[in-house]
């Protein structure tokens, strides 16, 4: 790995991360960077080793956004639309929990990625904008779909049409960013979430947040089917009954994401 690599990809104890770098750039998102979390993304969803993920960005920013200046001006509008929202589709349909690791700016593209995520930290100085109307674009990278659904139609319309930058205490009180660390508390905090997830029952959680990320779209007649389906694919598993066994015997669970099914016997 060289300090060319627009992507680092690092693995440990079941957690992924993936850190956009670009520091000299604020970690701009390139075609090259596209094209680099599209293929990160599907390695890790036919990883069965792999059990949470987190996305961050080196140096002292989060991610400023798709680049605007080291971009190649002669590729199609298209091409770049359809690699920023591959990567958008391919994060929210993750079956893995994941963590955005702010620091710094997340604006654009960049903060949309970071919103793409189940759970967003940022530290005091980070700062956030849908910027793309002061540049005369609208809404990529999943931001029309993920700001109403989580701040309300009217909140969203005024980030998006004001394009105005804000703190991270005003992020986390539109429900924009789940936790504020110190810059020297947010990696132990991280890791310590990150642990926590990838040692959850991996088909329980995944179950849960299809749920939730289709919930707000369906019935309560619909939500109630779909959390019937989910149960029952569960209790298929080996995580429900470990988990009895483990509250019983006072001890730790130890969940795999194992089946719990038996092939049946051959007729004789």
């Amino acid at each position: 790995m060289t300090e060319q690599t627009v992507l680092r990809h690092l693995r440990a104890d079941g957690v992924s991360t993936l850190i956009l770098n670009r520091p000299h750039r604020k970690n701009a998102i390139t075609l090259e960077l596209w094209a680099a979390l599209r293929t990160a993304l599907d390695d890790i969803a036919h990883d069965p080793t792999v059990r949470a993920v987190v996305v961050t960005g080196a140096g002292d920013a989060f991610c400023s956004g798709a680049d605007v200046v080291d971009s190649d001006p002669y590729a199609p509008p298209f091409v770049k639309l359809q690699a920023i929202s591959e990567v958008a589709q391919r994060l929210h349909d993750l079956a893995l929990p994941t963590i955005a690791k702010v620091r710094g700016v997340a604006v654009g593209a960049g903060w949309n990625l970071a919103l793409g995520c189940d759970l967003v930290v940022a530290t005091p100085d980070a700062e956030f904008s849908q910027v793309f109307a002061r540049r005369g674009l609208s809404l990529d990278c999943g931001g029309s779909w993920l700001l109403p659904k989580l701040v309300g139609v009217q909140q969203a319309k005024r980030l998006a049409l004001l394009a105005e930058f804000i703190d991270a205490e005003e992020a986390h009180e539109l429900g924009l960013v789940t936790w504020i660390k110190a810059s020297e508390e947010i990696d132990e905090f991280v890791a310590e979430k990150a642990r926590r997830l990838a040692a959850g029952p991996p088909i329980a959680m995944a179950q849960t947040k299809a749920l939730l990320n289709e919930g707000a779209d369906r019935t309560m007649r619909e939500a109630l089917a779909s959390e019937s389906r989910a149960q029952a694919v569960n209790f298929a598993t080996t995580d429900v009954p470990e988990a009895y066994a483990a509250f019983t015997e006072k001890r730790e669970t130890a969940f795999t994401g194992g089946w719990n099914v038996r092939r049946p016997e051959a007729p004789r």
